[in-house]
C-alpha cells in the first residue's frame, strides 16, 4: 500500500513539472530566471561593499572613466555602463577601444583589428559621431585625437582632432608610420610607465598629449610638434644611442660597453634649433640589456619625468625639460610611481610609503604598507594595493587622507573624480570616494601637465594653478598660443 503512494506522488510531482515546464514555454509563467538568479548571484567583491556590482561578458582588456560612464573594452566588444547604476547603456562589437577626452567631452574610439577605419561614438548613447575609412593607427589623449593614414607605405599623413571635432586641426607629412603602428595607440619613442600587480596600467585614462612626440619611422625618429603639427626633427640614432622624447626635448641616450660594464650618458636636445641643452652622465635609464648595451627599452618615467640609477644604485628622478635631479633616494628606499607633481616611494624598512612632492622636496605622508604592497598616481587618487591581508586604498596624493579603504582581492581598473572601479574576473564594481580627492588636481586646470615645446620656459613639476600646459591647450577657453 505505502508502495503505491509513493508511486503516486511521484506521478504527481512529475506531473507538476511538466505543467510547470509548459507554462515557461509559452510565457505564462518562468520561475527559472530567478531561480538561476538565485544560484548564479555573485558574492561581493569588496568590503565594506562597493555602490554596485556586475557581471560581465568576459574579462576586461581595460576600464575607462568617460564623464558619467564606464567604458569596458573586452575581447571582441565594448560596452557602456551608467556610472551611478552600472547598468549597460550600450554594447558594440570591436577588436579594440579607446577613451579620447575626458568628462563630458569624451568619445570611444573603436576599430577592428586589421582593417582601416575607426568610429568615434558618444560615450553615454554609443551613437556614431563620426566615421574614418582611412586610418591606420589611433592615439587618444585627454585633449586631442591623432590618426594615421597612409597612401603608400612611405606616404602617410597625421592629423590632429578635437575629441568631438568634425574638421582636424592640422595635418602632417610623415614618411610612413613604421611597422606595427596600428590599432589604438601603437608605441611611440617616449617612456613606460612603472608598473605594479593588481593596478591597471591605464586606470588613469587619457593623458594630456605631451607637447611633442616621436614617431619611429624606419630606424628614425621624426619629431612632431602637437600645437601645429610641425615636424621639427628627422633624427638617426648613433650606433650606441636610442633616442625619447620627453618634456618637449628630444633625448639622446648613450650606452657604452666597456670594462663589463655600460657605462651612460644622457643629452637634452632642443628639436626646434638642434642645441644641446643639457647633459648628464652616469644615470642608468634601464633602457639597455645587460650584455652588450644593446638599448632595447625606453626610459621609465611619466609626462616629463625620467627613472634613473644613479652610480651608487640610488634611485632618482629627472626633469626631461632640464636635466634636473628632482629627487635622489636614500639608501635601499625604492621608487613605486610618479608623475610631474608627485613620487610614492616604498621606505628602507619596506614597512611603509611614503608620499613625496617633487616641487617641495619633501615627505608629505607617511602610509603603513607591506613590504609587497604596490601603487600608482592618477591625477585624483594615489592607489595602493597591499597584501596579507589583500587591501585597496585610495589616497590623496598630496596629503594622505584616505578616500577609500577595501578589504578585496579585485585589481583596481580605473580611477575618476569621485571614485574608482575595481574588478575580479568577470565582475566589476564602482567604489565612491569619501570626498573629493581636493589633492588631485583636474588635469583641465593644467597643474602639473608636461612641460613646453619648443621656445617656451619651464614650470617645475607640480607647477600653479596659472599654467594651462605647454600650448595652452589645457585652458578653459581651448585657445592655443
Amino acid at each position: 500500500m505505502a508502495k503505491g503512494r509513493g508511486r503516486g506522488v511521484r506521478a504527481v510531482l512529475l506531473l507538476a513539472l511538466i505543467a510547470v515546464v509548459a507554462l515557461a514555454a509559452t510565457g505564462v509563467w518562468n520561475p527559472f530566471p530567478r531561480v538561476w538568479d538565485w544560484v548564479d548571484r555573485s558574492e561581493p567583491i569588496a568590503e565594506p561593499d562597493v555602490v554596485w556590482q556586475q557581471r560581465i561578458g568576459g574579462t576586461p582588456k581595460s576600464v575607462t572613466i568617460a564623464g558619467e560612464t564606464v567604458v569596458v573594452e573586452q575581447r571582441t566588444r565594448v560596452e557602456a555602463r551608467a556610472l551611478a547604476t552600472g547598468g549597460q547603456l550600450w554594447e558594440r562589437k570591436a577588436d579594440w577601444a579607446a577613451v579620447a577626452g575626458a568628462d563630458r567631452n569624451a568619445v570611444v574610439v573603436v576599430g577592428k583589428l586589421l582593417v582601416k577605419g575607426y568610429e568615434v561614438l558618444d560615450p553615454t548613447t554609443g551613437v556614431t559621431r563620426r566615421r574614418d575609412d582611412d586610418a591606420v593607427a589611433v592615439w587618444t589623449y585627454r585633449n586631442l585625437l591623432l590618426d594615421a593614414r597612409c597612401v603608400q607605405p612611405t606616404d602617410c599623413t597625421l592629423s590632429a582632432w578635437d575629441p568631438r571635432g568634425a574638421k582636424p586641426l592640422w595635418t602632417a607629412f610623415l614618411p610612413g608610420v613604421g611597422s606595427g603602428l596600428f590599432a589604438d595607440n601603437p608605441g611611440l619613442r617616449g617612456t613606460r610607465r612603472l608598473t605594479a600587480q593588481r593596478l591597471d596600467e591605464e586606470m588613469a585614462g587619457p593623458e594630456p598629449v605631451p607637447p611633442l612626440l616621436g614617431f619611429p619611422v624606419d630606424g628614425r625618429v621624426h619629431v612632431v610638434d602637437t600645437a601645429t603639427g610641425s615636424v621639427l626633427q628627422n633624427v638617426e640614432p648613433g650606433r650606441e644611442e636610442r633616442l625619447s622624447v620627453v618634456g618637449g626635448r628630444l633625448l639622446r641616450i648613450a650606452a657604452r660597453s666597456q670594462d663589463d660594464n655600460c657605462y651612460f650618458a644622457i643629452s637634452g636636445v632642443d628639436p626646434a634649433t638642434g642645441r644641446e641643452t643639457w647633459r648628464r652622465a652616469g644615470i642608468n635609464l634601464r633602457t639597455a640589456d645587460k650584455v652588450g648595451c644593446v638599448q632595447r627599452e625606453d626610459p621609465q618615467g611619466a609626462r616629463n619625468v625620467l627613472i634613473g640609477v644613479a652610480p651608487d644604485a640610488r634611485e632618482t628622478v629627472l626633469d626631461g625639460y632640464d636635466g634636473r635631479l628632482l629627487w635622489v633616494g636614500a639608501d635601499g628606499e625604492k621608487l613605486l610611481a610618479v608623475d610631474d607633481r608627485y613620487a610614492l616611494v616604498r621606505a628602507a624598512d619596506r614597512r611603509s610609503i611614503l608620499g613625496r612632492g617633487l616641487a617641495a622636496e619633501r615627505t608629505l605622508w607617511t602610509r603603513p604598507a607591506g613590504g609587497k604592497a604596490g601603487a600608482t598616481l592618477t591625477p585624483h587618487a594615489a592607489v595602493i594595493a597591499d597584501e596579507k591581508p589583500s587591501r585597496l586604498i585610495a589616497l590623496d596624493p598630496r596629503t594622505g587622507r584616505e578616500l577609500a579603504a577595501l578589504r578585496t582581492s579585485a585589481n583596481a581598473l580605473a580611477v575618476g573624480p569621485a571614485g574608482m572601479v575595481i574588478g575580479e574576473g568577470r565582475e566589476i564594481g564602482y567604489v565612491r570616494f569619501g570626498s573629493q580627492a581636493g589633492g588631485g588636481p583636474d588635469p583641465s586646470s593644467g597643474e602639473g601637465v608636461p612641460g613646453p615645446g619648443p621656445g617656451g620656459s619651464a614650470p617645475a613639476p607640480g607647477g600653479g594653478d596659472d599654467d594651462c600646459g605647454p600650448k595652452r591647450e589645457l585652458c578653459p577657453d581651448g585657445t592655443s598660443g
